[in-house]
């Protein structure tokens, strides 16, 4: 979105183009899903209802310790006697029929405050969202049909009261998909809050932001999915639904106009908040393929390397496994090596008989002898 400077107005029927705004510069902010999702997480805490376990429960029983001596535990125990309860532990957590640990109390910190500046700077990042068509259809909205993303529409359709005629000018913009996405997915609850009026669960369709009421939220607010909301009292909850960037919004012409007194720009600061300027970008060029093989920066950075790099060091080899490292230590090993091929090779083939160990002689017989009689005679 950040291309294009203006983007165009098209009338009810969807299809010509009535006129320009320019691009509002909210929508070229910075995107951070990590506040998004942060602030999401803080806000979505704040219409929580408070729930607690009754403070009587578990103790509604008479019971105490037996004490020591009686080779059984010192929880509390029931009193009386004549049936299965009596003599049970009470009281306890690990109890059959006691109370829980750290029972719940209404008076816990269910709400959190947000700082007003991350308030402002998710919803920037939001809206900014909402103007790429990539995340928009990441986010599952149907608007392959749609003329432009985002999405302005004449003034006109702030006066349109029926619901008929709202859904005829869905059908002519090509925004009606999205609506019969939401319908489709319309499925039955799992789990218990189907008895807590929260029976049905569904996806969300297109954001309605309008500047002023003049039948426009009669119209849209019995669609399923669509949401109505007034330029000035934009939601995050609305916005990135689930924490999740990229909400399809339709906007008026005078809605998307206001946008830059809301937010201001990079020039001026907002006219409708006090002392509010849009965050600014870690970079002001996000494209780094691009820096990178610019001629300012490839004309000075070193030339590539090899892709693989000789060791600066000699790898330590083992050289009694290893006869190339051991010539280089022994030159002489070489020589002892053949030598001892050329020996196995010729004792295999039968050229060389095996030694035999020598026989005594008669005359080391006779001295062995001559010593032995010697030796018993005296």
């Amino acid at each position: 979105s950040a291309a294009r400077p203006v983007i165009n107005v098209y009338t009810s029927t969807g299809k010509d183009a009535s006129a320009t705004v320019p691009l509002p510069a909210v929508l070229t902010a910075p995107i951070r899903p990590d506040i998004v999702n942060f602030v999401h997480t803080n806000m979505a805490k704040n219409k929580r209802q408070p729930y607690a376990v009754s403070v009587k429960a578990g103790h509604q029983t008479s019971a105490e310790s037996w004490g020591t001596g009686r080779a059984v535990a010192r929880i509390p125990r029931v009193n009386g006697s004549g049936t299965h309860r009596a003599g049970q532990a009470a009281f306890g957590n690990m109890c059959r029929g006691g109370r829980m640990f750290a029972p719940t109390k209404t008076w816990r910190k269910w709400h959190i405050k947000t700082n007003l500046n991350q308030k402002r700077f998710a919803t920037a990042s939001a809206l900014a969202a909402s103007a790429l068509p990539s995340l928009v259809m990441a986010r599952g909205h149907r608007v392959e049909k749609i003329e432009e993303v985002p999405l302005v529409l004449a003034d006109s359709v702030e006066t349109i009261s029926k619901t008929k005629d709202a859904v005829a000018l869905l059908k002519a913009i090509n925004a009606y998909a999205d609506v019969v996405k939401v319908s489709n997915s319309r499925k039955l609850r799992a789990g218990v809050g189907k008895l807590r009026n929260r029976r049905h669960r569904q996806r969300r369709g297109p954001l309605v932001i309008f500047n002023e009421d003049n039948g426009i939220v009669k119209a849209f607010r019995n669609l399923p999915g669509v949401e109505v909301v007034d330029v000035r009292r934009l939601n995050l909850l609305q916005l990135a639904p689930g924490g999740h960037l990229g909400r399809f919004v339709i906007w008026t012409k005078s809605a998307f106009a206001l946008l830059d007194s809301l937010y201001g720009t990079y020039e001026i600061p907002a006219t409708l908040k006090k002392d509010y300027v849009l965050p600014a970008h870690i970079m002001t060029n996000p494209d780094v393929t691009r820096l990178i093989n610019s001629d300012e920066i490839q004309s000075v950075v070193r030339p590539a390397g090899n892709k693989h790099e000789k060791r600066p060091f000699t790898q330590k080899k083992n050289p009694l496994r290893n006869q190339g490292v051991m010539n280089r230590l022994n030159p002489y090993a070489q020589v002892l090596r053949r030598a001892e091929i050329v020996a196995g090779l010729k004792a295999k083939s039968g050229k060389v008989s095996k030694a035999q160990p020598a026989k005594k002689t008669q005359r080391a017989k006779t001295t062995a002898t001559k010593f032995l009689e010697t030796l018993h005679s005296a």
